[in-house]
């Protein structure tokens, strides 16, 4: 009897397993051939796909084409011409080297290439499926190469299925060309997808002219030069001034010896070069290049070749800091003011006709602990000077904004209506009409702190408002909108510009009148209400970017959500906005009317409170009186 439970895998499903790992959606099929094409010296490359890549994806080139006997053996796994032996793999300067490319692709799709080399007078068609190659072929063809890739995980469908949306995917592969155009300035590159164009870049040389092409005039006119060099590396390329600033990193394009990379220390290293001019949570745009040597790089770290290891890293996370604070301080960086955007008369007020609010609150007015006037201090000779700055108080009246915007929006709401939403045991019951609270004050312009029934409560004002606004947003079944005076004009990366046509119709769902004023271009006539005056496009850049980073949504629900979740937390109350005690008591009052008072809409915390015998405990007390 045969006890062996070990046995070897076909050959068919170690090659799925493997193309996993280099081949995980249409974009990374783009990028292993673009990076073939690259390596061939072709000047030109062309990209078309439709239905987001999974049907079919074209990438066609002019480089130097492959041999007929090329040609059969391309498609072997681990064939390569990039190199020839172990140690080439510390000094390759190719893109590619593995010889995984062209057979993961093949084992999880139809592939159909065709070729030529510049001095063959005819090309060679190979067809290749995963069972094998069905057939080999002279052609007639121009010079270069064009490879067809059909059906994409046709044969794996449960990896099909954690596709994202056609736009989503197209997302991913603008992207991906992008990179690469910013990388490689000496070729040109056309994305289409279903016929229309989406992508061009000229093969100027110049890469300031690729940035204009991929994230638009207005991020371009933001951007200063950096070339510095140091004992182990030349840092080149472009960084935005402190005035620009997005709340992710999708405007940071990172390269090391031309190859694109995916690296957080490179990223932390350039934003250590701004020090402090940049606020908490914001990051600039930067294209850079890195150049050292290739001895000091371990390209072979990943099987899609995103990421690498560095010998020496904080020396040259140093050298990259360093680059950008030269930059900085031989570039002007004062601001220069648009008129229009400062322009008072221009401002829109929100007019909402909706009824008073009335006050179930059960905070105890006499029970409050009203604390000194923080804009006086008293000096020595008893004179009182006046401390209150001009920030302070345009943060107080922001936050008076929003918190009377949500007090009326959600008292506009049915105050009678039942919880569908099991009430949660957090040790304090919020929602209690006989709990009184006394607000003692706020710490860290963030966290409010009060007593209530015998326990110290402390809540984060943002998360707080967000569940508010969260929940008055989510059941509203017509949003109110505001028509702007003066419209907004929003300039989108290609990248952001097919992802907002994947939006627009939820957007508007909320208020927002979208619609195209350009190639890359669009045009703002309305928003919610909610919002207040919108006089800068920032949120809107920043609404994208957290949507492009969401991950795959499933249905029109899951959209509708995460929407609701992205604009209450753009509407809340923002941390480090400082509020006065009749603030604060209002935002309790307002979170006690809330369904679910404990968490914000993402499942963090609002409010963590404390006991009496907690408290004696991390004292390390051991009565009330000891």
């Amino acid at each position: 009897m045969d006890n062996s439970r070990i046995h070897i895998l076909d050959d068919s499903t170690i090659n799925k397993i493997a193309a996993g790992e280099v081949i995980e959606r249409p974009a990374s099929v783009v990028k292993e051939l673009i990076e073939n094409s690259i390596d061939a010296g072709a000047t030109e490359i062309k990209i078309d796909v439709k239905e987001g890549g999974a049907k079919k994806i074209t990438v066609s080139d002019n480089g130097t084409g492959m041999s007929y006997d090329d040609v059969r053996l391309a498609f072997t796994k681990h064939a390569t011409s990039k190199i020839w032996k172990l140690e080439d793999l510390y000094s390759t300067t190719t893109l590619g080297f593995r010889g995984e490319a062209l057979s993961s692709i093949a084992s999880v799709s139809k592939v159909e290439m065709i070729t030529r080399q510049k001095d063959d007078l005819a090309g060679t068609m190979i067809v290749v499926q995963p069972e094998g190659i069905n057939d080999v072929s002279e052609i007639g063809a121009s010079a270069g190469t064009s490879v067809n890739v059909y059906d994409l995980f046709y044969n794996t469908p449960a990896r099909r299925k954690y596709l994202k949306s056609k736009r989503t995917e197209l997302a991913h592969i603008t992207d991906t060309v992008s990179k690469q155009a910013l990388g490689n300035i000496n070729v040109s590159f056309t994305l289409t997808s279903n016929g229309r164009n989406v992508l061009h870049t000229p093969s100027s040389g110049n890469l300031f002219d690729n940035i204009v092409h991929v994230y638009g005039r207005d991020v371009a006119r933001s951007m200063i030069p950096v070339d510095h060099e140091s004992e182990l590396i030349r840092v080149s390329g472009y960084i935005s001034k402190p005035e620009f600033t997005r709340s992710g990193t999708d405007f940071q394009s990172f390269f090391i010896n031309n190859r694109s990379v995916s690296s957080r220390a490179i990223s932390n290293a350039l934003r250590t070069g701004y020090y402090t001019l940049l606020p908490k949570g914001r990051y600039p745009a930067a294209v850079l290049n890195i150049q050292i040597n290739p001895e000091e790089v371990d390209i072979n770290v990943h099987p899609r070749k995103s990421h690498v290891r560095l010998s020496h890293e904080q020396d040259i996370m140093d050298a990259i800091s360093e680059s950008v604070k030269t930059a900085l301080g031989q570039a002007e960086l004062i601001p220069s003011v648009n008129k229009k955007e400062n322009d008072k008369s221009q401002e829109t007020s929100v007019q909402l006709n909706i009824k008073e609010v009335g006050n179930k609150s059960q905070v105890s007015k006499d029970n409050i602990i009203r604390e000194k006037p923080a804009e006086y201090k008293t000096s020595k000779t008893g004179e009182k000077k006046h401390l209150k700055s001009a920030t302070n108080v345009s943060s107080i009246k922001d936050t008076e904004k929003r918190l009377k915007r949500s007090e009326r929006l959600t008292t506009a709401e049915n105050e009678n209506k039942e919880s569908q939403i099991p009430k949660q045991s957090s040790g304090i019951q919020l929602q209690s009409e006989s709990s009184n609270i006394k607000v003692l004050g706020q710490v860290d312009e963030l966290y409010i702190v009060a007593e209530m029934d015998s326990r110290l409560v402390l809540i984060d004002q943002h998360a707080a408002h967000e569940r508010i606004m969260y929940e008055h947003i989510r059941n509203s079944k017509n949003p109110d909108w505001q028509e702007l005076i003066s419209p907004i004009t929003l300039e989108l990366s290609i990248k952001e510009k097919v992802l907002m046509e994947e939006y627009i119709p939820y957007l508007e769902e909320f208020g927002f009148a979208i619609s195209e004023f350009g190639p890359s271009t669009y045009i703002i006539t309305s928003v919610p209400v909610i919002f207040g005056n919108i006089e800068k496009p920032d949120t809107l850049h920043d609404m994208i970017s957290e949507i492009l980073s969401a991950g795959r949504i499933k249905n029109d629900v899951g959209i509708y959500d995460y929407m609701c979740k992205t604009i209450a937390c753009r509407s809340a109350i923002k941390a480090g906005h400082i509020c006065n005690t009749e603030q604060m008591e209002n935002l309790i009052v307002q979170l006690k009317n809330t369904q679910n008072p404990y968490t914000c809409p993402h499942g963090r915390p609002t409010m963590l409170s404390f006991t009496r015998d907690e408290l004696y405990r991390m004292f390390k007390r051991t009565g009330e009186n000891s």
